[in-house]
């Protein structure tokens, strides 16, 4: 008998005719041909970049060149703070390089424990869940929380990770105007008012650096019956007196039901996360699929980002310098005529916006050339078709690092008639 049950005499050894294969990757013709034309016009791929060296947190070598990295989001620096690296060294000794396995089953080890309870400390809550990546505990939080017959209402310029946790549950999906209040009021008040519904935030918008006027829309939130989830994943260890992120610096924090974040802007290392004083909260653990079936992270990685968050909870010189330095930056590219993200040097995130794509590439590239690294964003990443570098402030960065970039984009930007 073969696998099938069948006696191998029975079995139709000449596959039925069909038609010509489809090729699944033509889909991606378009993208081929753009990224091509891209490279042959003779600039170097923006979204190859290998980093050969890191130096420091704000240093690194690309190309062979010494380059002061401000497209990272290595927001306080912690990434070669010694104390992390001892903790991260640590746990490789005790423990081996992974877990293999996930959470549910052999995958918590001791540092597991440890971050979940620096999170609960830093936050000053009950509850706190670790997810592999950022973008998981989004996916997982999202598609959990919000069931058949429930609504999420998010921001039409949410993160890719909340409108995928979006697609990946059973909700209705509704989606209000960029950060307006009014907006989310009128549609939350066309909602039925016995269904379940969680409205999405977020503290700061990643493109632009722009920040939320949280406190109002939490408020509006709660007025239609409504729980609050809140990604402070670009404003934790830097805004509020604790470094919690919008929502405590905008004094809403006895409102806001769930907070997202993730250990690779501020914490310095890879992970993601959700703290909650819901009493309920542990219930995620037993039905959240991007929690049960992913791996865990590896345990010096959670020691590292257990040290790091420990550290954050003091780390007040280290907010003052960074919003220090967004203002030093804010202000010197507003002062050449540079076209900015906002008005104000509202978070860590500095954009300068290009007129097209050609410019914003020219741009960056020059840039680079000089020995400066910024991310370029174009759509779909870019809200209303904007093309943009984006700058991310460093508490680490120097005064004198920050008047040379100042100089780099002023002789860069006349170059290819951005200013």
């Amino acid at each position: 008998m073969t696998e099938t049950g069948l006696q191998p005499e029975t079995l139709d050894l000449d596959p039925a005719p069909v038609g010509p294969e489809r090729d699944l990757m033509n889909k991606f013709d378009g993208l081929i041909g753009e990224r091509q034309a891209l490279l042959d016009s003779g600039v170097i791929d923006p979204f190859a970049i290998v980093m050969q060296q890191v130096t420091s947190p704000t240093e690194a070598v690309i190309d062979g060149r010494d380059t002061i990295l401000l497209g990272t989001y290595n927001y306080m620096g912690m990434t070669f703070d010694p104390d992390v690296i001892a903790a991260g060294h640590a746990a490789l000794d005790d423990f081996g390089s992974g877990t293999n396995g996930s959470r549910m089953l052999n995958g918590t080890f001791r540092d597991h424990m440890e971050v979940e309870q620096a999170l609960r400390d830093f936050y000053g809550v009950t509850g706190a869940i670790v997810f592999s990546t950022g973008y998981m505990a989004n996916l997982g939080m999202i598609s959990t929380l919000v069931g058949k017959g429930e609504y999420v209402i998010l921001d039409a310029d949410s993160h890719a990770s909340i409108y995928d946790g979006c697609k990946q549950g059973v909700a209705e999906i509704v989606r209000f105007r960029h950060n307006s209040v009014e907006d989310l009021d009128k549609r939350l008040g066309r909602l039925p008012t016995e269904a379940g519904k969680l409205v999405v935030l977020e503290g700061v918008y990643s493109m632009l650096g722009d920040v939320a006027p949280l406190k109002e829309m939490v408020a509006v939130a709660k007025k239609h019956g409504a729980m609050v989830l809140s990604d402070e994943a670009h404003s934790m260890g830097f805004y509020g007196p604790n470094g919690r992120g919008v929502y405590e610096a905008q004094g809403c924090e006895g409102d806001v039901d769930f907070v997202v974040g993730t250990f690779s802007k501020s914490v310095g290392t890879v992970g993601g996360f959700c703290v909650s004083n819901h009493p309920k909260f542990e219930a995620i653990r037993l039905a959240c699929r991007a929690y049960i079936f992913t791996a865990s992270l590896p345990p010096s990685v959670v020691a590292t980002a257990a040290a790091s968050i420990r550290k954050l909870m003091t780390a007040d010189a280290k907010r003052a310098q960074l919003w220090k330095n967004a203002a030093h930056l804010h202000g010197g590219l507003k002062s050449l005529g540079f076209r900015l993200g906002t008005e104000q040097p509202d978070s860590a995130i500095v954009a300068v916006i290009l007129d097209d794509q050609e410019q914003a590439v020219r741009m960056w590239q020059g840039l680079l050339v000089s020995g400066l690294y910024v991310n370029m964003a174009r759509p779909p990443a870019t809200p209303a078709g904007t093309f943009l570098l984006r700058c991310s402030l460093c508490a680490e960065h120097s005064d004198a690092q920050i008047a040379r970039v100042i100089g780099m984009f002023e002789a860069v930007g006349k170059a290819v008639g951005a200013i």
